[in-house]
């Protein structure tokens, strides 16, 4: 055939390259006539059957018919890869197709002769059964290579009896079925066989039955199943079955965990150590799927980031390497550039294993010894001979086993100081040896720390530790004791870290973290010694561990229209699990916190930058919570509720703090009769959904008393009762609270609606006289139940404190905002106290020397809150910035009441 000029060239070309498809063209005649009519296209699922149909589709002609299918595909991708016309992504798509479409047609022909013999497979309940066929590995992964065997798993949902003339279990009728399956496909005949058929990855192995029942796997994998069965079940997909989703309830959560699965990491060590050694054991170094720098490399790297964090991103739950890489950069888990190194190892490596496999159809992974072969390979990979081909290759598996190390590498051996430490930490319980070894490393309080380890080193609670958890933790307290001691605040530092590790003993994975990466536990001693209440939120929430490990946490500025929307897109995806809506943004909320925190340690941030993000944040999480709520009221009459929340105080003003509680209203605008009902229950929702605590923790706290009749009100107030009772009934106090208030969630039109409302109420006029008296009233009764109540001077209450800047404020915005109406634009007090400057109500001077001194009161307060001591500083460190807020009010409240 070769011979005939009527041959296209590219079929020439392609059989000097490979001695398969000469032998094929040579022996059969009908390939010579088909091939070249399919070339220019590649060849899908309907082509393949449309093949099957022409050879015959009786059990009789089943083996002759897929042998010569798998023939004509792979000599036709073998022509047109050489060709350089099919990508990396075409072969490895049409070998996955080919192995779906054989192994489907094996099982519909074989499955019709058994069910005609014994009849169909039914349950006790008369349900009828089916065979699932799951494809592991890179049939899975739909990344089957051109000469692979494949791996299956063969399972069935119910134990039960067929109902034909000769009646047998339900397990003997999927048993003989899968033997036929197996020997349709993997049986040598003179046409060859289809695929290698390898069945070791089903439960027990060879030693195991060879087809299961859903219980019985799913016993399996709480009993028995191991690491490295985790591993293979990542790219399992089932290619032949219906019941689809009942096998992926019990595979998932045996696949991936809940939590935080860094054990993983040193489990898949374990098992590419094993692999390692069986390759030099045989000599195999040139081999570039398990050799170093290898496929299986590559594939682990992206496998064991799955492991570790596909149970809480269901996104990295994708098969392809390829697509997982992608996702594990998007997210800042590996770097870009280590992907892009990664992705062009790949899919060299998959291009040179193909055109291995192209000589003979041999399942090799080796490279040739001979020159010869070598030259031919060299030239199929476009080089111009094999040394030029080894140096490519030797640099990408260079930059392979470089980033294997990275993820896989074990960490650093204690070095000649630490070795010390691992004594000192084993003897914990001679405190006086201990505290002399702490004051050596330059604690300053030895004697307590000492203590304090000697009482968890002999405690129940590390005595009670699993062997695997106890031996992580031993390996992790000498260095935790070491970088601790490298702070200034060693003492305090090293207190919260035991704290922290207190509790979080018994969760292994986060144990592992820390061993793992020491710049993890690097990060986690620098914050906790900079910010006891960052060590108490890291305490509450350990899962925010794995926000240390990403570099970019000090240069990412935070993108919350994204965040708002790809949040609101997992939350639609988990709908209607309300359970794992309100864990979802609990976490959420907490890893954007801690960022904040990082950046804000870091000096990153001012005090009124941090504000912003945290009241964006809080903005975000209300408005995300409505629509899970609405949705879960019965009887809801419309879609979207026409229904609003307003933020008052911290929020309202975009100065909310780590720790703030929420002030909010809840309003409505709907004249259906039962809207009344329906929005108090949507009100209570929102705040029980803001506020309960769930496994993963609260959201906020929230505070509903500024509604209108406060706590005897309703706790949803229709749009026209709120003003009217602003406008009729409201105290100076809550008009107060209303200069502060804003539109922060729920409908865009009734938000405004609010906000000309406010606009229309604050610029009412009154008597400025009759308003700095009840001003003043106010203010003495708050200093008289929270003033004065230490020698301290407390940042918020004492005169002269932000209270009184936040007072000024209102009594400017309320007494002459009704011929100033800029002054109601929520814009902080700061910028309140400007513009009252610019309109000649006080002097600028005085107004910006305010200013200052509450930025200067905010910074002092956050100071304090950061390590979780109580807003108050001497009254020296204070005295220069109360003085011009002193004298504001002064000028503002006594002199022109008094001129009055």
């Amino acid at each position: 055939m070769l011979s005939d000029p009527a041959t296209p060239e590219i079929i020439v070309q392609a059989a000097r390259q490979s001695r398969f498809l000469q032998r094929m063209l040579a022996s059969r005649p009908w390939l010579a006539e088909c091939l070249p009519q399919a070339l220019m296209h590649r060849l899908d699922g309907d082509a393949m059957r449309a093949f099957i149909a022409c050879q015959g589709a009786g059990e009789a002609s089943l083996r002759p018919t897929l042998r010569h299918l798998r023939t004509w595909t792979l000599c036709h991708l073998i022509v047109r890869d050489l060709a350089g016309i099919a990508d990396l992504a075409e072969v490895t798509e049409t070998m996955t197709v080919l192995a779906e479409v054989a192994v489907g047609h094996a099982h519909d022909t074989l499955r019709a002769a058994l069910a005609a013999r014994y009849g169909a497979p039914r349950s006790p309940e008369g349900e009828e059964q089916e065979l699932l066929i799951v494809g592991m590995g890179k049939l899975g992964g739909r990344e089957l290579n051109v000469s692979s065997d494949i791996d299956l798993i063969f399972l069935y949902p119910e134990e039960g009896d067929t109902t034909g003339p000769k009646v047998i279990s339900n397990f003997e009728f999927f048993e003989r079925l899968g033997k036929q399956i197996i020997a349709a496909l993997a049986e040598a005949t003179e046409h060859g066989q289809v695929f290698r058929v390898d069945m070791r990855l089903r439960p027990n192995g060879d030693s195991g039955p060879l087809v299961a029942s859903f219980d019985m796997l799913e016993n399996y994998f709480v009993t028995q199943g191991r690491e490295w069965e985790r591993y293979a079940w990542i790219k399992a997909r089932t290619i032949v079955g219906a019941r689809v989703e009942e096998l992926r309830a019990i595979v998932r959560p045996f696949v991936f965990r809940k939590y935080l699965d860094f054990g993983a990491i040193g489990a898949m060590r374990d098992l590419h150590a094993q692999i390692r050694r069986e390759v030099a054991r045989r000599d195999r170094a040139n081999n570039i799927k398990l050799g170093p720098g290898g496929i299986r490399e590559i594939e682990f790297i992206a496998q064991v980031f799955q492991l570790i964090r596909g149970g809480r991103d269901q996104a990295l739950q994708v098969r392809p390497t390829l697509r997982v890489l992608a996702r594990l950069a998007e997210r800042g888990i590996l770097k870009s550039e280590a992907v892009a190194e990664l992705d062009a190892a790949y899919v060299f490596l998959r291009r040179l294993e193909h055109r291995l496999q192209y000589l003979d159809d041999a399942q090799t992974h080796d490279l040739p010894a001979n020159e010869a072969d070598q030259a031919l390979i060299a030239a199929t990979m476009g080089f111009a001979g094999y040394a030029a081909l080894l140096d490519t290759l030797n640099r990408h598996r260079t930059l392979v086993s470089r980033h294997f190390e990275t993820v896989f590498g074990e960490p650093e051996d204690e070095d000649d100081e630490q070795q010390p430490l691992a004594a000192l930490w084993q003897n914990a319980g001679d405190a006086e040896d201990t505290a002399a070894g702490l004051t050596r490393l330059g604690y300053h309080a030895p004697d307590e720390a000492a203590a304090r380890l000697a009482t968890m080193r002999t405690g129940a609670r590390y005595r009670q530790l699993p062997d695997n958890i106890r031996g992580r933790f031993d390996t992790l307290m000498p260095r935790l004791i070491a970088t601790a001691a490298t702070v200034q605040n060693a003492d305090d530092t090293l207190a919260r870290c035991l704290d922290l590790l207190d509790g979080i003993a018994r969760r292994g994975a986060y144990l592992a973290l820390l061993q793992q990466y020491p710049q993890a536990l690097r990060r986690v001693v620098d914050l906790v010694a900079a910010s006891r209440w960052a060590a108490q939120y890291l305490g509450q929430h350990p899962l925010l561990l794995d926000e240390l490990l990403d570099g970019r946490a000090l240069e990412t500025v935070p993108d919350w229209p994204r965040f708002k929307s790809e949040l609101a897109a997992e939350l639609d995806a988990i709908e209607p699990d309300m359970e794992r809506q309100m864990d979802l943004m609990r976490e959420r909320h907490h890893a954007q916190v801690f960022r904040l925190l990082i950046q804000d340690i870091a000096g990153l941030l001012t005090v009124e930058k941090l504000a912003d993000h945290l009241s964006m944040l809080a903005d975000i999480m209300v408005d995300l919570a409505i629509t899970p709520c609405w949705r879960k009221i019965r009887n809801r009459h419309r879609e979207t509720p026409r229904f609003a929340v307003v933020g008052y105080g911290k929020l309202g003003g975009k100065e909310l703090g780590y720790a703030s509680d929420l002030d909010l209203i809840y309003l409505y605008d709907d004249d259906a009769p039962e809207a009344g009902e329906l929005y108090i229950r949507l009100a209570q929702r929102v705040s029980s959904w803001l506020s309960s605590r769930t496994a993963a923790g609260i959201l906020f706290e929230t505070d509903l008393r500024l509604r209108p009749n406060g706590d005897s009100g309703l706790v949803a107030c229709s749009l026209a009762a709120f003003r009217q009772y602003q406008c009729d009934s409201a105290w100076v106090w809550e008009h107060q609270a209303l200069t502060r208030a804003r539109h922060i969630a729920g409908d865009p039109a009734l938000g405004a609606a609010f906000e000309r409302i406010r606009d229309e109420v604050l610029r009412l006029p009154r008597d400025r006289a009759s308003l700095r008296t009840e001003v003043i009233a106010m203010r003495d009764k708050m200093r008289a139940s929270l003033a004065g109540k230490s020698s301290l001077f407390d940042l918020k209450h004492d005169p002269g404190g932000l209270v009184d800047v936040e007072f000024l404020t209102q009594y400017f915005v309320l007494g002459y905002a009704h011929a100033h109406p800029e002054l109601t634009r929520n814009l902080g007090n700061i910028a309140l106290l400007g513009i009252a400057a610019d309109l000649g109500l006080i002097p600028a001077d005085l107004a910006a020397a305010c200013a200052d001194s509450y930025r200067h009161l905010r910074q002092l307060q956050h100071r304090q809150r950061l390590n979780d001591h109580p807003s108050r500083i001497p009254h020296d460190e204070a005295a220069v910035w109360r003085e011009p807020v002193l004298t504001l009010w002064r000028r503002v409240f006594e002199e022109q009441e008094n001129h009055a």
